[in-house]
């Protein structure tokens, strides 16, 4: 396979815009894993109302088993425990029965 001269002048452009347009956006979340951006986004507040506990165990006979007590440190990111999952015989906590 040859590569023209205008084509790998125009790969070579490509990669050059692209390095200039990151290098002007600064510092990214991730990239430095030792060391977390200034700007970078942070939780500080964790609030889970009655209703939140009251979704999450449903479908769920107490007392409640030891290893549900996660929920407890259950932060602001996504947890499948919350929601419903696949229907018929696979919805073991009657969240897909109406």
């Amino acid at each position: 396979m040859r590569l023209s001269l205008t084509g790998l002048s125009a790969a070579l452009l490509v990669v050059i815009i692209t390095s200039v347009a990151f290098a002007e956006e600064g510092l990214i979340a991730g990239v430095d894993p030792s060391q977390r951006p200034v700007a970078a986004p942070a939780i500080t507040t964790v609030d889970h109302p009655g209703a939140w506990y009251t979704t999450s165990l449903l479908g769920v006979s107490q007392p409640y088993p030891n290893s549900l007590r996660f929920l407890e440190d259950q932060g602001n990111w996504y947890t499948p425990f919350n929601h419903p999952g696949m229907p018929g015989r696979y919805d073991i906590r009657g969240w897909q029965q109406k």
